[in-house]
């Protein structure tokens, strides 16, 4: 089980891939970006991106309007 940051809260997860996380926690929906350990990394490369212990990933979901 790692510990991990998403978005300021600490969480629990046996999830081994970032991208498994975030579609654990449902923030993956519409438009966003994803930032981790303070890089932004390419939605393409979540998939294959580890969770790590003491991991911070940060969720930017990108919200319409005018």
């Amino acid at each position: 089980m790692y510990t991990i940051t998403v978005n300021g809260e600490k969480q629990q997860t046996e999830q081994l891939t970032v991208k498994a996380v975030l579609d654990e926690l449902q923030l993956t929906q519409g438009r966003y970006a994803v930032e981790i350990n303070g890089e932004l990394i390419p939605k393409s490369e979540l998939a294959a991106t580890n969770v790590e212990q003491e991991m911070v990933i940060e969720v930017v979901q990108a919200v319409g309007g005018g």
